[in-house]
């Protein structure tokens, strides 16, 4: 079985999203299948914001520090591929699949003073360099493309996602990625819309996982909610200590 015929089965795939080797050893230890970084944790763990300003060497180093350390599938959250160029894309990709790399997720949009999409073509381009690297390299990955108008809340979002998902399933995309998308109708009429593998992301009105099976999706991914949750937890200790002037917190939560 190869991390493709991952997206086949009939239970969704859900993804464990990390951001270092711990992260990444907890969901080994439970016996996920795959996981995948969260560009928005690491680029929070190195101190950069959640906007494409994170150095692609820097996320290198953290992907390949994870994929030493683990046997699982690894997909990389490559944002809008760290590249000005189109060479410069596949270059980055390639060092990615020299590491080990099984997948990446890449996305229409950008972030300016703002995150904003951008034009379907424009992000097909990038697609088809994809598909044609890979072709004539002979190299296998899964291309993960990412669509954000619900994200952004866009007016006609469930339209506009359509369109985008019949140019990009017609040109090297191996899956989509919607987050964002919570309603029951919109992911039964975007799974209807497409044949390939549908993954959406952890939200708060996001439906149960047996629903989710049911209505077709794929892939469930986890996003930045787990590492931010950990972090609040963290703040919370920090905090309870200064209170009572002792580390009982920090034993009291161990001992839970």
């Amino acid at each position: 079985m190869n991390f493709k015929e991952l997206h086949k089965h009939p239970e969704p795939l859900l993804i464990g999203n990390v951001w270092d080797v711990t992260s990444t050893k907890k969901f080994e230890e439970l016996n996920y299948q795959a996981v995948g970084t969260s560009s928005a944790a690491v680029a929070s763990m190195l101190g950069y914001e959640d906007n494409g300003s994170m150095p692609f060497r820097e996320l290198l180093w953290i992907v390949k520090r994870i994929a030493q350390a683990t046997s699982l599938y690894l997909s990389v959250d490559i944002e809008n591929g760290y590249a000005n160029t189109p060479q410069k894309l596949v270059d980055n990709i390639q060092n990615l699949i020299d590491l080990g790399v099984n997948g990446i997720n890449i996305e229409d949009s950008i972030v300016k003073e703002k995150r904003e999409l951008i034009a379907p073509e424009q992000f097909v381009e990038k697609l088809q360099n994809i598909s044609r690297y890979l072709s004539r390299t002979k190299q296998s990955l899964f291309v993960n493309a990412r669509t954000d108008a619900f994200l952004l809340g866009r007016e006609n979002a469930l339209n506009e996602t359509k369109q985008r998902i019949s140019l990009y399933e017609k040109n090297g995309a191996d899956g989509i990625f919607i987050p964002g998308i919570t309603a029951e109708k919109d992911i039964a009429a975007i799974v209807q819309h497409t044949h390939l593998p549908v993954n959406v992301m952890c939200m708060p009105e996001l439906p149960p996982f047996q629903t989710l099976k049911k209505l077709g999706v794929k892939r469930i991914s986890m996003g930045n909610f787990l590492h931010q949750n950990i972090y609040d937890k963290l703040g919370e200790n920090i905090q309870a200590i200064l209170t009572v002037k002792s580390f009982n917190p920090i034993f009291d939560y161990a001992s839970k």
